[in-house]
């Protein structure tokens, strides 16, 4: 990737967080092109990291070597049609929900088509992208789109497309239910007497060590979770409460319900 050109069509928050990681690593900023209708996000982004920001792809985009999909699901459609003379040639990454990669295929004119679920937190490299390729992606490809997303995190492949579905429940929107949770510690904290600022840096830094521990550790998050938990004490009392309020059954049909409008989407937009 040192000398490869990567086309971005779409510059919002994700294509942002790879465009950052990338020059961090070592890129430098003209081999990084972006089409951005949105001319405020172009300021932002010939700002911020001082690139060659487009309103509307031309032929500069027949050198890139990876075009990396990043607009919204419902727009793709439209994004696509003016640029398939142009990307047709290069290796595809979308970081799009829910559009199949036959359908990427089909707008892009490429059979090498890699999907990617990525989350919020590849904006500070701490993120876990969830990959699918079709069977004309290389394993060298697969190697360069690795490369391409390192610097914002971990990836982690699946072989089967609906799988993505199924990532994208998990981790995909699975920050939005972390700070749900955090939220809810906050008002608590407030209802026991302690400010909200207290709150949240409590409970941010309880789940921050608590992810860092069960990362680092060899033993089950149940395994975990009991040795915190003595018969009768306070975490047991919470655990109670949660148990007797099907807390871990509404989390589970809540991944579930993530899961099905993941597929929904791919069948509206795709």
């Amino acid at each position: 990737m040192s000398s490869q050109v990567i086309a971005f069509i779409g510059g919002g928050n994700m294509a942002s967080a790879i465009i950052g990681g990338l020059l961090r690593a070592g890129l430098a900023p003209a081999q990084l092109h972006v089409v951005e209708p949105h001319a405020p996000q172009r300021d932002k982004l010939r700002a911020e990291f001082g690139l060659q920001a487009l309103a509307a792809g031309d032929a500069s985009l027949g050198r890139a070597g990876t075009v990396v999909w990043a607009v919204k699901p419902q727009l793709f459609a439209e994004a696509a049609a003016p640029l398939r003379a142009w990307v047709g040639g290069a290796l595809q990454l979308s970081v799009m929900a829910g559009i199949p990669s036959a359908s990427i295929a089909r707008a892009s004119g490429s059979e090498r088509v890699v999907r990617s679920m990525p989350n919020t937190p590849a904006l500070i490299g701490q993120g876990i992208a969830g990959l699918y390729a079709r069977p004309a992606v290389s394993a060298e490809e697969r190697a360069t789109i690795e490369g391409l997303l390192a610097p914002t995190g971990q990836t982690l492949w699946v072989e089967r497309e609906e799988d993505l579905d199924a990532v994208t429940a998990l981790s995909g929107s699975g920050p939005a239910y972390f700070f749900f949770f955090v939220e809810a510690m906050m008002a608590a904290a407030v209802d026991m007497g302690l400010t909200a600022e207290q709150g949240r840096r409590l409970a941010l830094a309880t789940c921050a060590g608590a992810a860092a521990l069960g990362l680092a550790s060899d033993e089950s998050p149940t395994t975990l979770r009991e040795r915190v938990t003595s018969k009768g004490g306070t975490t047991h009392a919470a655990i109670t409460a949660m148990q007797a309020d099907a807390v871990d059954a509404a989390i589970r049909r809540a991944v579930l319900a993530a899961q099905k409008r993941a597929a929904e989407l791919g069948r509206e937009f795709g």
